[in-house]
């Protein structure tokens, strides 16, 4: 494999880390409103963006989700570099904490990455590849900070998911970073998530998800990266998960 196909699937596995990244919550948060944490909101079409983002976001686990400490994801990965139906198989391994990440991906003998962020800089165990991006400003943690102050929601068009059309809406923070949501009007629950990245265009698919200590996880999902050069697509399967379980500070130390 040529090497800028390396470092495009190494791209695409550093931004598959930062969106999926939990958001912990700091002193600075807002508490979310009562109504944020009731029950479920019946989906219409007069639902309004800000009643769709609600109304995610408590299907995606609400103030369980909001207040997640830390998450360590396990698995396997099928990484398929651009313009190419052959793909690598590898094991992946995220442990995240607020706006610390610790990403492992393992696809030997193409590539061995190691990457940290420990919420101020960046490590990569490959040179010149991007540098991790704030894990926070956006994917799934961004469902979080939907009712904060310098958060917008907006409507974004529906969209088919096979026979099904997804209400969708869009998140943006206070420097123009935006996330569009498309959800499950009969669960609420997000089907597929996509931002502008870096000039890519970065979009991941939830195909399977379960519930774990009240929070939803991704199991199963796809991503790609659209880019000059063609898309890079990934398959994801989560074989272990662990939540709010204490950390050492050692994972997210940088290597001198």
């Amino acid at each position: 494999m040529k090497t800028r196909n390396i470092l495009l699937l190494v791209t695409l596995a550093i931004i598959l880390c930062a969106s999926l990244a939990v958001h912990a919550q700091d002193g600075s948060s807002k508490p979310v409103l009562p109504a944020a944490a009731s029950a479920p909101i019946a989906i219409t079409s007069a639902t309004t963006p800000l009643e769709l983002a609600r109304a995610a976001y408590i299907a995606q686990g609400g103030e369980k989700f909001k207040n997640l400490k830390s998450m360590v994801l396990i698995g396997t990965a099928n990484l398929y570099p651009p313009n190419s139906t052959q793909s690598i198989p590898g094991q992946f391994v995220i442990v995240t904490a607020g706006t610390r990440v610790h990403l492992e991906v393992n696809a030997a003998p193409m590539f061995v990455l190691k990457q940290i962020y420990d919420g101020q800089n960046s490590y990569s165990s490959i040179p010149n590849v991007p540098p991790l991006p704030p894990p926070t400003k956006f994917g799934l943690p961004v469902l979080a900070k939907f009712d904060q102050p310098g958060y917008t929601v907006t409507a974004l068009p529906d969209a088919n998911s096979g026979k099904v059309k997804q209400r969708a809406f869009r998140i943006t923070d206070a420097d123009g970073n935006a996330t569009d949501f498309f959800i499950d009007p009969a669960t609420a629950r997000v089907g597929k998530y996509q931002t502008q990245l870096n000039g890519y265009t970065f979009g991941t698919e939830i195909k399977k998800m379960k519930e774990v200590d009240g929070v939803l996880v991704p199991y199963a999902f796809s991503q790609r990266l659209e880019m000059q050069q063609g898309a890079a697509f990934a398959e994801y399967n989560v074989k272990d998960v662990k939540l709010n379980q204490a950390l050492g500070d050692d994972v997210f130390v940088i290597p001198n």
